[in-house]
């Protein structure tokens, strides 16, 4: 059990967006020792999930499997990617599905525009929670206890000159989208992205998930974000949030 431990260790470093890893990457972002990691990505690749060309291990199509296993067998981004194509049509921008995975926002389903968006967060990825209006959403579901023990062990790091690193900034961030119902990412994650999120309840009022849009902030600055998207939003996740198993949260634990 535990190679196989290491063995996804490895894997969720390509979750990172990255293309390639070298042995030296694995050991750094696993904490493994170079030996074993070199172990490890030679299995991963004579099991056909990596490719190696004698310097860079690359992920192959086979680890798709590993994502549409949980895609397949999870009932939320099914019934959410409807709702989500709805309000990307009606506003024109992606809209993103998130919960929380460990310390991170994971995105499981994503409605794309057709123009081009300045960031790559793509299904399946992730992205640091404090950084994110998804992620203030979702923190939100936190007990004050739960934050305490979040930004114990969470790597607070800035993204941008924009981001906001301080723990009790961050904690009154987070109070502030629980009180008004939704959370800004105003260029924290990355310069000239701005986001708005909201959350996303069961029918018991239970926080499952967030619901965001994302756009280049050349096209919207914070109050039109909030007076043109915020309602459409909210909509879908009111939506979302009635047509969910009742024993959806089972899903996500």
């Amino acid at each position: 059990m535990a190679g196989l431990a290491k063995g996804l260790a490895i894997i969720e470093l390509f979750a990172d967006g990255r293309e390639s890893l070298t042995v030296a990457d694995a050991a750094t972002g696993t904490g493994l020792s170079r030996a074993a990691a070199r172990r490890c990505l030679l299995t991963l690749a004579e099991c056909g999930y990596l490719a190696f060309d004698g310097k860079f291990f690359h992920p192959l199509p086979r680890l798709l499997r590993l994502g549409f296993a949980y895609l397949n067998g999870d009932p939320l981004p099914r019934v959410a990617q409807p709702i989500l194509e709805s309000i990307r049509d009606r506003t024109g921008e992606s809209i993103s599905l998130a919960v929380l995975d460990g310390d991170d926002v994971l995105f499981i389903a994503r409605a794309i525009a057709t123009h081009l968006m300045v960031t790559g967060v793509a299904v399946g990825g992730r992205r640091p929670a404090h950084a994110m209006a998804t992620g203030r959403v979702l923190l939100g579901g936190y007990s004050a206890k739960q934050l305490d023990a979040y930004f114990s062990r969470a790597h607070i790091a800035a993204n941008t000159p924009k981001t906001i690193v301080d723990p009790t900034r961050i904690k009154a961030a987070i109070t502030q989208s629980r009180l008004n119902g939704y959370a800004i990412n105003d260029e924290e994650l990355e310069l000239g992205f701005r986001a708005i999120a909201v959350p996303v309840t069961d029918i018991q009022g239970r926080l499952v998930a967030a619901l965001s849009v994302g756009f280049s902030s050349a096209r919207s600055d914070n109050q039109s974000m909030i007076e043109e998207y915020l309602p459409l939003l909210k909509d879908g996740a009111r939506t979302l949030g009635q047509v969910l198993p009742r024993d959806i949260l089972a899903t996500l634990l």
